[in-house]
């Protein structure tokens, strides 16, 4: 049976920002808790370029950059299509290189001072470039077999691509440092959202009634709830930017789920879907909790029979894919700020930009959220 509580009086979200749906570590108002420090920009290398997006974007500019270059040779379009194929043979070997290995030294590189940074990454560009038209030449074969008649041909043109990579590698490096700078506003907004929506205040009461209830009924359940608080409260305060395995996401909402099913009892109905291997996936940490949050208040609490939260995760074509569905009652709950679902999709793009989900849908009285993240 669930334990009656007592409700405190709900604030406007719109209102009041720190009483927001959602996880909040400025629900005690406690002076100064607004002023938690936000991370520094350089928290991250500039040479992080392990994600999809910036693959295909680093791709994209090179060749486009080959595609304009070689209109200056080509007397036809025939033959801007042969340079243009010499061309992206050694620019494709050359950019692949030259990702992989700023990926590999993305710690050591991002180490060294600004001027440094620039300098290796020209550096790195220009060997690159070199690798890329010898393995080009062996890509496109005939295509360059006037231009390497003879071992001079072959010096001249690994000194032209050693130069074009150099500067095509400082362009691409000034491209990720404005990037940088261009997404720290939104970074900051994110965890701005993040510190302002995570535990609802009523569910801080809630929790505590239902503790108070039953320390005489069942003292060892009261301390099993008082522990999962423990925890949400330590996760929730911890100012760790550092991405967290699905499956720390999901023992967290565990938590959160056990303590709200005591107090809605049979009324919420919780269905796990797991699959291990998906737990393996990083995500940004409190990703899976407000998640699960709105789906307790949206589709559980307004109905008087409750309703079914469902949480599943499963590999799919090598990503990790993580749905929350909630039933939906006949009798709409109050229509919330948003924040909890912009948070989530800010953090996943700023975390894996394209290589990332965010779908949300209603249909046949069920509310479902799916992300999808790469392994």
């Amino acid at each position: 049976m669930p334990i009656p509580l007592s409700q405190p009086p709900q604030t406007d979200a719109a209102a009041s920002p720190a009483r927001s749906s959602g996880f909040g570590t400025t629900i005690f108002d406690v002076p100064g808790a607004a002023a938690e420090p936000v991370p520094a920009a350089g928290a991250s290398s500039l040479f992080d370029v392990c994600h999809v997006g910036v693959v295909l974007r680093a791709l994209l500019f090179v060749h486009a950059v080959v595609a304009v270059g070689v209109l200056f040779s080509a007397g036809s379009a025939a033959g801007w299509l042969r340079l243009f194929a010499a061309g992206s043979g050694i620019a494709l070997p050359g950019v692949l290189m030259w990702l992989l290995m700023a990926c590999a030294l993305k710690q050591v590189l991002g180490a060294l001072p600004a001027a440094g940074q620039s300098a290796a990454a020209a550096a790195l560009g220009a060997a690159c470039g070199a690798l890329g038209a010898a393995l080009g030449s062996l890509l496109t074969g005939d295509l360059v077999s006037d231009a390497m008649a003879t071992d001079a041909a072959h010096l001249g043109l690994a000194f032209a691509a050693a130069v074009a990579g150099a500067a095509l590698a400082g362009a691409l490096f000034l491209w990720l440092a404005l990037r940088a700078q261009a997404l720290l506003p939104a970074d900051t907004t994110a965890r701005l959202a993040e510190l302002q929506s995570r535990i609802r205040p009523h569910f801080l009461f809630n929790t505590l009634n239902t503790a108070l209830a039953l320390v005489r009924l069942d003292p060892a359940r009261a301390e099993g709830v008082l522990e999962d608080l423990a925890e949400l409260f330590r996760v929730a305060i911890s100012d760790s930017r550092e991405a967290v395995t699905l499956a720390e996401e999901v023992e967290l909402a565990q938590r959160y789920l056990a303590i709200e099913q005591i107090r809605f009892g049979s009324r919420l109905n919780v269905v796990w879907e797991l699959d291990p291997d998906a737990g393996r996936a990083r995500v940004p940490p409190l990703l899976l909790q407000p998640l699960v949050e709105n789906a307790v208040r949206h589709g559980v609490e307004p109905g008087d029979v409750g309703g079914t939260v469902r949480i599943r995760t499963q590999v799919r074509l090598g990503r990790a894919v993580l749905s929350i569905a909630n039933s939906v009652p006949q009798a709409p709950s109050r229509p919330g700020s948003g924040i909890a679902l912009r948070n989530v999709r800010e953090r996943l793009r700023l975390m894996h930009d394209v290589a990332a989900q965010f779908d949300t849908q209603l249909e046949h009285g069920v509310f479902r959220v799916q992300i999808v993240v790469p392994l």
